[in-house]
């Protein structure tokens, strides 16, 4: 009879990180032990504790881990485009789950929902992104949607376009929401600016902007906490 085949060193840790996670909650793992446990079921015949440390290593954080595209995933030794999508499926089930407590609800009276929202769906975008909130006569969510998108500092905004939008939607406000892909949520000139030129289109139409939103990798500036609207 062959000798058996010794078990490789990683399936016991596999289960004694299980064992931790089922015993002790999911508080008790390092960022990185929950991406090993995230991993199990994706890649499960290799020692998946040097691809999690590399995840970590190169976007920094697990949020922007599971913001990155497939591209960037694909760099990381180890990781192919089966473990990529299913990233991308955990990344789209996060932010449907973010956008549950705001939905249907008065966003001026759930605002730390709506932060949390906006936070995971802007705060690692590569490019300059403006997305326009539209509520209703209670303050309700009608749409959530891209109105611009351009470059590193750049998105172009266009009034007109935001005021024919909010009519054909019959919004009776905005809350207006943009990222700054350097980091620094502060407002920039223009900012202020493009804010001021949106506020005054919309007064026309006796459409309100309750804030303006600007989401940077470790804040949120609101233009209305700021005394700017």
């Amino acid at each position: 009879m062959a000798p058996a085949t010794p078990q490789p060193h990683w399936m016991g840790h596999r289960d004694r990180l299980r064992r931790r996670l089922v015993d002790r909650g999911p508080k008790a793992l390092d960022d990185h032990e929950l991406l090993e446990v995230l991993l199990f079921a994706i890649i499960p015949r290799r020692d998946v504790k040097p691809i999690a440390k590399d995840l970590l290593k190169r976007f920094g954080s697990l949020s922007a881990i599971l913001s990155a595209d497939c591209k960037e995933l694909l760099r990381i030794d180890g990781l192919g485009g089966h473990t990529a999508t299913h990233f991308l499926a955990l990344r789209e089930a996060l932010s449907r789950a973010s956008f549950e407590p705001i939905r249907r609800r008065p966003l001026i009276s759930s605002w730390s929902a709506l932060l949390a929202y906006v936070r995971t769906e802007l705060q690692h975008e590569t490019r300059e992104q403006l997305r326009v909130l539209f509520l209703d006569r209670k303050n309700q969510l009608i749409a959530d949607e891209i109105l611009g998108h351009g470059t590193v500092d750049h998105a172009p905004v266009y009034p007109r376009e935001v005021a024919r939008r909010a009519i054909e939607l019959a919004a009776s406000a905005l809350i207006l929401v943009h990222n700054h892909p350097s980091g620094d949520p502060s407002p920039s000139r223009s900012d202020i600016d493009m804010t001021r030129a949106l506020i005054d289109a919309l007064s026309a139409f006796e459409i309100a902007i309750h804030d303006h939103l600007i989401v940077g990798h470790h804040g949120i500036f609101s233009f209305k906490s700021d005394g700017l609207i």
